[in-house]
């Protein structure tokens, strides 16, 4: 009994992404077949490399040149099919444009250009394919402009999130801080700062120490020396310390009068990275009170506590308040 029609495999068959493979494997059966088989004359279009050369000395480019042109080629079918598969690992295959005899501006109109200097179409003579004319563009616009040299800073944008349990420790870093930019005059006046390609690391947990690449301003219109800077940042794990002997200080004491605290020194709990807070003393720490808030009426007083930015938190200062003693002075 035969197997009966089954809608599912249809469906499979002609779904999108089944359709797909097979729509490659069908276009790669018919360039097979070209290759082996066919000896006949095929006109192609392909995407070829355009190279602007020979900048006049001290000057730049102040618009960017299109990457490729869109080229009629032809040739055997073997041979077009060679050129397809070979041209992107081949740096010979591409269009050069001449600019040693620009001044300022220019307009290539790209078919006549490359009829009067045929030399210009590069295409290996292996490839066995010959150039027929530019599908696109039809001209090229070039402007050329004062070369320029500054030095900028680098602004890294990186995002980091320590895992659950760690913290960032300090200040990131970047080396250089500053890089050499260079380029057309009126864009490379106008740049303060060059960022980093943004991007975001997850559940850190160790050190960083990264090699960043520079965002591209204007193309490839504005050079980079170096193309790349190293950003450091340190993680640790959370943990907590208990801090003792913080010396007690006075803030606007008057100079007729004379104060004393008691106790002198108080302590507290500090929450931060493992590290960090192992490294911290009493004297990194900052408790005070303020002379103006004395009321000869009042014994006791609240403290103020400022700890370093990577302290997380603090919390069980011990004791809370203590005793402003006030004096005239002698003498």
């Amino acid at each position: 009994m035969g197997k009966g029609f089954n809608p599912d495999s249809l469906k499979s068959f002609f779904s999108l992404k089944n359709l797909g493979i097979r729509l490659g494997a069908i276009g790669l059966a018919g360039l097979l077949w070209l290759f082996v088989v066919s000896e006949n004359q095929y006109a192609m279009v392909v995407d070829m490399p355009i190279e602007a050369r020979n900048l006049p000395a001290r000057h730049a480019l102040g618009e960017e040149v299109p990457d490729f042109a869109k080229v009629r080629i032809k040739g055997t079918g073997r041979s077009l099919f060679k050129t397809i598969i070979l041209k992107q690992f081949i740096p010979d295959f591409k269009l050069v444009l001449d600019l040693e005899r620009i001044s300022e501006e220019y307009d290539f109109i790209l078919n006549d250009y490359f009829e009067r200097y045929p030399q210009k179409v590069a295409i290996p003579s292996n490839f066995d394919v010959e150039y027929v004319e530019v599908i696109y563009p039809s001209s090229i616009h070039i402007s050329l402009d004062e070369y320029k040299e500054k030095m900028v800073t680098v602004a890294p944008v990186l995002l980091i999130r320590p895992a659950p349990g760690y913290t960032l420790v300090g200040k990131s870093s970047i080396s250089p801080e500053t890089i050499k930019i260079a380029g057309s005059r009126n864009i490379v006046e106008g740049i303060g700062s060059v960022s980093t390609i943004p991007d975001t690391i997850q559940n850190a947990t160790t050190r960083i120490f990264l090699t960043l690449e520079l965002a591209s301003i204007r193309g490839q219109l504005i050079e980079y020396t170096p193309k790349t800077v190293i950003f450091e940042q340190d993680i640790q794990s959370i943990s907590e310390r208990i801090i003792s002997e913080i010396p007690v200080k006075i803030k606007n004491e008057r100079a007729n009068l004379q104060a004393f605290v008691s106790p002198q020194t108080v302590s507290l709990t500090v929450v931060g990275g493992t590290d960090f807070i192992a490294g911290l003393q009493p004297e990194d720490i900052e408790i005070s009170i303020d002379f103006n808030d004395w009321n000869a009426q009042q014994q006791f007083y609240e403290l103020k506590v400022r700890t370093p930015k990577d302290v997380i938190e603090w919390m069980d200062l011990s004791p809370t308040q203590i005793e402003l003693v006030v004096t005239k002075r002698v003498g």
